[in-house]
């Protein structure tokens, strides 16, 4: 039981990650097809070595080239995989008019003017929301923002339809169940305890009206998801969450 679920875990570490994993895990599409529970416990994994990184750049650098650094570590740590699903996304969305035209449009591996100048607005945000954050929160911020951003793509496989017949989110394409998606909402929420409470609901709130945004536009306009719309739904929905514990109302 303990190895199925490690071997769940590491599948999803492989697909998402560039980290290493154990010789004895295997390539076995069940296991991928089981992961998505452990979306969030990877966000988690990718968030702490970010934090890391940021906790060692600021002990001899100040905090805007920390937050560049860990940044920058978690570009390539995951190998910037969501951040092209993000760019993919925007050019099929923002170029195409019909179904077809926009999944061919994001099946295309060049990047086109509207991903570019989304990628670098997405990038730019990430950072001015950072860097305005208490920088003794920013560590729990980091895997908070990791881990939750992660849970908001996956509950569009518990709500969505794969769209397309092949691509490299059709591992993934089986829904979840409800028992899955308790279990990933639940790893997702615990970073948040290391947070303020308000700003951490506000922050929570705005994720997830980013992704029901994005989830109503991807339904509206192709009739489900492909995984450049999960990996864009990462993206927006971790800015969101660094925004949201921004606000101030008072």
């Amino acid at each position: 039981m303990l190895r199925r679920e490690l071997e769940y875990f590491f599948a999803a570490l492989r697909f998402f990650t560039r980290l290493p994993v154990p010789a004895w895990v295997g390539h076995d599409s069940i296991a991928l097809d089981h992961s998505a529970r452990y979306f969030p416990a990877v966000g988690v994994l990718v968030g702490a070595l970010a934090a890391l990184v940021y906790l060692l750049a600021a002990s001899i650098w100040p905090t805007t080239l920390a937050v560049l650094a860990a940044m920058a570590s978690a570009l390539y740590l995951t190998g910037a995989f969501h951040e092209d699903g993000w760019s993919d996304m925007v050019d099929g969305f923002g170029g195409g008019w019909e179904k077809a035209q926009i999944l061919n449009i994001m099946k295309d591996s060049r990047i086109g003017s509207f991903g570019a100048i989304a990628l670098v607005m997405l990038l730019l945000a990430r950072f001015c929301a950072l860097i305005e954050i208490d920088p003794l929160l920013i560590p729990a911020t980091l895997i908070a923002g990791h881990s939750l951003s992660r849970f908001a793509a996956t509950t569009l496989l518990h709500g969505l339809d794969y769209v397309r017949d092949e691509g490299k989110a059709k591992p993934l394409a089986t829904r979840i169940g409800s028992g899955e998606l308790a279990f990933a909402g639940g790893t997702a929420l615990l970073p948040l305890l290391l947070l303020p409470a308000l700003p951490a609901a506000f922050g929570c709130l705005l994720a997830a009206l980013a992704t029901l945004w994005l989830a109503r536009l991807y339904r509206r306009r192709i009739g489900g998801y492909t995984g450049d719309c999960l990996g864009a739904t990462q993206q927006l929905a971790e800015v969101a969450f660094y925004c949201g514990l921004l606000c101030d109302f008072s």
